[in-house]
């Protein structure tokens, strides 16, 4: 005597007791024996298949995994656009100092410096210094030779200390490098489902963060070496919007590498610092 269950697919159709000499009706649910050992198999290969590679995430992981991951993407937009603009600093010598109708105006990046020629007309009366350098004008923009050549840039008979502009340089590479590897590995972990990936990515966008913060103190000091190595000429000096896309990145950059940490981690801190009080207590 054969007992008496019923087994439930994953599609919600039921399978009735195993009845010899049966056979499954074509395009019908499997029935008898057989149908329940394949589905059962299935199942179990089901769950290797997701065991095998890792701790799988669920869809509220993923989610918040690609929201972190957008914040780190922010942060990186705006390191590219920071390291590839000339806006670091603006030099401007007093809009008088030249006794004329024009005053020139300099400012440089990471790669390049401009010089720009402007109408004092075209200056705020209430504003001192020739500039700012958004003011239109005659440019003109030579990439540093640093990097070829070793020879330093010479603006208002000031001259800049190469070492310290090839260090800010090669920390902002570097930073990038971390970034890029950190975007592999959330890919990774967004594409094979292992949550182990991101621990590595959020070590690569705190590292990345920090070392941006760095080379901005790292400029600082090439710009007051530039400015201290001659007094000839009176110039005003102040950081541009690119220092300020840069540092906002470093930001963003250690927010996203922490938010991936916290989603690393085997349990919720939230859970564990505010621990939910039981209702029948």
């Amino acid at each position: 005597m054969w007992s008496t269950f019923f087994v439930t697919d994953e599609e919600g159709r039921t399978i009735g007791p195993a009845v010899p000499g049966t056979m499954a009706a074509p395009g019908g649910a499997p029935q008898g024996a057989g149908g329940l050992t394949g589905l059962m198999t299935a199942r179990g290969n089901k769950r290797r298949r997701t065991t095998s590679t890792g701790h799988a995430m669920s869809e509220a992981q993923e989610g918040k995994i690609k929201l972190a991951f957008f914040v780190a993407i922010v942060g990186i937009v705006l390191t590219v656009l920071g390291m590839g603009t000339e806006f670091w600093v603006e030099l401007a010598p007093p809009k008088s100092y030249y006794n004329n109708q024009t005053c020139l105006t300099a400012h440089y990046g990471l790669w390049k410096g401009c010089t720009k020629t402007l109408w004092v007309s075209d200056i705020d009366p209430e504003r001192e210094s020739c500039g700012p350098a958004e003011l239109p004008g005659e440019s003109n923009c030579t990439y540093f030779k640093f990097f070829t050549t070793g020879e330093n840039l010479v603006l208002f008979q000031k001259t800049t200390q190469k070492n310290l502009n090839v260090a800010t340089a090669m920390l902002a590479l570097f930073s990038l490098f971390l970034m890029v590897m950190g975007s592999i590995c959330i890919t990774m972990a967004l594409s094979k489902e292992i949550l182990f990936f991101l621990k590595p990515a959020s070590v690569c966008f705190i590292l990345s963060g920090v070392l941006v913060l760095i080379s901005l103190i790292v400029f600082h000091q090439s710009v007051l070496a530039f400015l201290a190595s001659d007094h000839t000429v009176p110039l005003h000096h102040e950081l541009s919007w690119s220092v300020s896309c840069i540092g906002c990145a470093g930001g963003v950059l250690i927010v996203g590498g922490i938010l991936f940490l916290l989603l690393a981690l085997p349990y919720s801190p939230w859970r564990r610092c505010l621990p939910q009080r039981d209702s029948s207590s």
